[in-house]
């Protein structure tokens, strides 16, 4: 699943008032990428900052929107 698509489907609908995540598995999914203790490996951790990145972009754009 895209970043954007995780955005969307994470996004509380305005006739349902939950988010289709929700309706579909009757729960939220976890939302953020954790680092549980500095690893050393600094590809996983620069992908994990930019993942953040882009989700916190999509939802900004999204709110936007």
């Amino acid at each position: 699943m895209g970043t954007v698509e995780f955005a969307y489907n994470n996004k509380v609908n305005m006739s349902t008032k939950v988010s289709p995540f929700r309706a579909n598995s009757g729960r939220d999914p976890r939302m953020e990428f954790e680092l549980r203790k500095k690893g050393k490996n600094e590809r996983a951790e620069a992908f994990v900052k930019r993942m953040k990145e882009v989700q916190e972009e999509a939802q900004a754009m999204l709110r936007k929107s």
